[in-house]
């Protein structure tokens, strides 16, 4: 295959990257044309600052998590191996520092993410360009900057930043009706009389029925004019198309919902992305790559990589682990009705049915799924009872983790849970002229995900800016249906008896 020369890889590994990639193309990886460039801890620790990329905008929070990386970094705390983007060609960045022996191992990780990212559905839709797009907002921004000033820009990218997550994380992939209807006539409350010749129209439009056709074109009238027609929660998009913004404003907007859409993928495949990654680096370390005197040190690099701390959620290892039960399963046909039928444990501990189906499955579970469905569909009792999993919660006591429940169903829900919306509470706007006075008004579908109030708050003040008038939002505090509310100076909370809106 063609490819793109890598950059500063000494001969050594340039040649052991060229093996490695020959022997995942022969295991049935198909990745992007990849790019390797080897950096120091330093350049490492600014491109991770910038999302992984090698330019962004210029804002102050990038310098923020750069100084914090930096910190960790020398006091031992974390040590990044090695970044990769989903681009096409595929950019991936090596640690300089790093031994030839992990330098192996990543290069063999980062293949496997290359053709998770050319082959999943949820990277289908995204930007293949990306590292072009983000320059071309860097240089926009910092024209803007040289135009208006470094303080009126960056506040306002604070602004838009603080409420980058309000777009819809499957609006990718279907186009949405238009914000507004189409135009129609609507009728004057009191109309709706039906012909009639004088003697008749008694009959003909008796008082309760033309009471409840007044009724309903005063209910067509409000509806008429509220808008969007549809209830949306790409809230970015219609303040990009409804707020009073000046032209650099709706650059930078759009450009930071842009960039925001691009790592909704990232954040909705992290377990698969990871496990997939883990699963072939591990295969091909372990029977092709390593040699006798490198089995230990792989040994020790590759289990802190699976370790997992009490209480918390290795993506890693609950993905890799979850890849290899999938083709287990399928290798041995323990799938199906008559599987999940059998009751009898010896029966179960000894089924196989020699299908060898698991690596076509684990190539198209690679392909189709999201984290969400990837847990929905494939975990399972028997996987939960073998790798001891749980859920937690806080003792109200002593403010400690501890084990809630080790039952399948809550441990299945506590994941799907968190995996739902990316872990993020539901927003829609659903009024764009709530009260007839231009203000806009948000719904919280409330699902057993609780807002934040400080969060809250600070995100209705911003969106106050950009609106240009009042923002309310509708959700539940205290088990109470409350109307939140900012209108510039200072936020509101009043009771609501009920919701006018459905989402």
């Amino acid at each position: 295959m063609s490819r793109v020369l890598d950059v500063s890889l000494p001969a050594s590994l340039q040649a052991e990257r060229e093996r490695i990639e020959k022997l995942a193309l022969d295991r049935g990886l198909d990745p992007f044309e990849t790019v390797f460039c080897m950096v120091d801890y330093r350049q490492m620790n600014q491109i991770a600052a910038y999302g992984g990329f090698p330019t962004r905008y210029p804002h102050w929070r990038f310098g923020m998590e750069y100084d914090r990386l930096s910190k960790s970094y020398t006091f031992g705390m974390h040590r990044i191996y090695e970044l990769v983007i989903n681009n096409d060609p595929c950019y991936a960045y090596l640690l300089e520092a790093n031994s030839e022996l992990i330098q192996k191992l990543v290069i063999a990780h980062v293949f496997a993410h290359s053709d998770f990212f050319k082959h999943n559905k949820c990277y289908a839709e995204t930007n293949r360009k990306m590292m072009d797009e983000m320059a071309n907002h860097a240089t926009q921004v910092r024209r803007f900057v040289d135009r208006h000033g470094l303080e009126t820009v960056e506040s306002f990218l604070d602004t838009c930043l603080s409420v980058e997550n309000l777009i819809d994380p499957h609006g990718l992939f279907f186009t949405r009706p238009p914000v507004r209807g189409e135009e129609t006539e609507v009728p004057e409350p009191g109309s709706g009389r039906l012909p009639s010749k004088g003697y008749m129209d008694s009959f003909v439009n008796p008082p309760e029925f033309l009471e409840e056709q007044a009724r309903k074109a005063a209910e067509q009238e409000k509806e008429q004019a509220r808008f969007p027609e549809h209830a949306t929660k790409d809230i970015l998009s219609f303040v990009l198309e409804h707020a009073p913004l000046q032209s650099w404003q709706q650059v930078v907007l759009e450009a930071v919902r842009d960039e925001a859409y691009y790592f909704v993928p990232q954040k909705q495949t992290k377990i698969m992305n990871e496990g997939w990654a883990t699963f072939w680096h591990s295969q091909l370390m372990t029977e092709d790559i390593l040699t006798d005197s490198e089995v230990l040190d792989y040994a020790d690099v590759h289990a802190g990589t699976l370790a997992t701390a009490p209480g918390q959620l290795n993506p890693y290892k609950l993905g890799v682990e979850l890849f290899r039960d999938i083709e287990e399963r399928w290798n041995k046909g323990r799938h199906g009705p008559e599987w999940e039928e059998c009751q009898d444990h010896r029966q179960r501990e000894e089924w196989d049915t020699g299908a060898g189906e698991g690596l076509a499955k684990v190539f198209q579970v690679r392909q189709l799924h999201s984290d969400l469905s990837f847990i929905d569909n494939f975990l399972t009792k028997d996987f939960c009872e073998r790798h001891g999993l749980f859920t937690h919660e806080k003792d109200p006591r002593t403010g400690q983790s501890r084990i809630s429940s080790r039952e399948f169903a809550a441990i299945k829900s506590q994941l799907i849970t968190s995996l739902t919306n990316s872990g993020e509470p539901e927003i829609f706007a659903v009024d764009g002229n709530f009260r007839n006075r231009g203000e806009l008004y948000l719904k919280h579908r409330h699902e057993g995900q609780l807002l934040r109030q400080d969060h809250a708050r600070d995100t209705l003040e911003n969106l106050t800016k950009l609106w240009g008038r009042p923002v309310r939002l509708e959700t539940v505090v205290d088990d109470k249906l409350v109307l939140l509310g900012h209108d510039g100076n200072e936020t509101t909370q009043e009771d609501l008896a009920g919701s006018d809106y459905e989402i």
